[in-house]
């Protein structure tokens, strides 16, 4: 899961509620439309088809329509169909998304049609994430991990053995980067600028804190924020990671063959695990996952985080089709055997069993990177505030005034909370 575009929701609350009812219809012979709304590639819309097909042949009473854009475009697109009164019944969304469309009364409580969606065999953990002031709008797809992967190819190239995740620091990884740096020479670096508001929660939790509290208020400390920036410098300076031009390229870039490691000019990134098998295609080569290096002594940080999640628009015509859709994405193993990690481990335990078997080699990689992180997983990450949409592009802005040395890792670090604090300003 890469870090999301912020989008500004400038869409007036008032125009939401009004608005979020799409025109669905119900067609000849009684059979209802619905219309579902996700991002991804042509590849993740073909197995989605599939997947609609073997739900559709069980519910003939419903027919099905996809609406899909790639990962750049689609949350700007679904502000607007929202906005303009064609919201999809059931939408797809990430990181914060979820926070601001209940926050704006677009999303169904869940708990509505919780005799059809059934969540007996999803752990509370997991629906926690979508849990929002004490009401379930939204459900996680799959579970995926925040990770390091690694190129065991092109440690080879600079002789080096990969780490032992177990107990690697920040030291180790920044000795080994450079190394590999080193190695590559003109060829590659040892890892691409690590900087995004993921990375930042996973920092804020190994010293102690968190990137957004139990209260929805920034808890991530100017001080712990500037001496990530400040070791993001030493990377940057030592050869580990690239220059400042490359690296604001390589941020603009969002495919797999666009990356470092895709490229295979690259040592190691920090990855959600889900992006695992397009990573290793683009590259060739059979990439690792590693539990990421944390701070001597401290809390690990890691944790179990949602893929994507489902919702209903609050105003569809057709909640009951919708929740059986979502019903069915989430507890049949038909859907599953579509899908497979494709939006992350099933959360269902259950169907997750039932699919091991069909998992491609680096599809079961992900699955048992993943069992290893539960146990080393700390609390589940709070779910994102209202506004904290805006928090990616903030990061990204501020990353790259620090990596061109335009202003320091203190000022930005002050400018961040100061940026992060209004964007959650009810």
């Amino acid at each position: 899961m890469r870090p999301l575009r912020s989008l500004a929701l400038v869409v007036p609350a008032a125009m939401l509620l009004a608005a979020c009812g799409g025109d669905d219809t119900t067609g000849d012979g009684g059979v209802v439309e619905l219309r579902y709304a996700f991002w991804g590639s042509d590849d993740r819309a073909q197995t989605t088809q599939e997947m609609i097909d073997a739900f559709e042949a069980e519910n003939p009473d419903i027919r099905v329509e996809v609406d899909y854009a790639d990962f750049g475009a689609y949350f700007d697109k679904l502000a607007t169909s929202v906005a303009a009164g064609d919201a999809p019944d059931i939408m797809t969304m990430g990181g914060a998304y979820h926070s601001e469309y209940a926050g704006r009364g677009a999303l169904l409580d869940l708990a509505e049609v919780g005799d059809i969606i059934r969540t007996d065999e999803i752990s509370e953990d997991v629906l926690a994430h979508g849990t929002i002031d004490g009401s379930l709008y939204a459900i996680p797809t799959g579970v995926n991990g925040y990770a390091m992967v690694a190129n065991p190819a092109v440690f080879a190239q600079a002789g080096l053995e990969i780490p032992d995740d177990t107990t690697w620091t920040w030291d180790d990884f920044a000795q080994l980067c450079t190394q590999i740096g080193t190695a590559l020479g003109d060829d590659g670096y040892g890892a691409q600028d690590l900087t995004n508001h993921n990375t930042l929660s996973l920092w804020a939790r190994q010293h102690g804190e968190q990137l957004y509290g139990e209260d929805g208020e920034l808890d991530l400390s100017a001080e712990t924020l500037a001496e990530w920036w400040q070791f993001a410098l030493e990377l940057r300076d030592s050869g580990c990671t690239p220059p400042a031009t490359l690296s604001e390229e390589l941020a603009s870039q969002s495919a797999p063959e666009q990356t470092l490691i895709g490229t295979n000019a690259g040592g190691m990134s920090l990855i959600w695990s889900n992006v695992l098998e397009a990573l290793s295609t683009a590259s060739g080569e059979q990439l690792r996952l590693l539990i990421p290096p944390g701070v001597e002594g401290g809390d690990p940080g890691s944790w179990l985080g949602p893929s994507m999640y489902y919702t209903i628009s609050a105003r569809s015509e057709h909640t009951e089709e919708a929740a059986r859709l979502v019903d069915f994405m989430l507890n049949e193993p038909a859907a599953a055997e579509s899908f497979l990690t494709d939006r992350g481990l099933p959360v269902n335990t259950d169907v997750r069993e039932a699919i091991m078997d069909q998992l491609t080699p680096v599809q079961q990689a992900e699955a048992e990177y993943l069992n290893r992180l539960e146990e080393a997983a700390g609390a589940p990450v709070p779910p994102a505030p209202v506004g904290s949409t805006e928090t990616a592009g903030i990061v990204t802005r501020l990353n790259s005034e620090v990596l061109f040395d335009r202003t320091t890792p203190q000022d930005a670090a002050g400018r961040f909370v100061s940026e992060v604090e209004a964007a959650l300003r009810p």
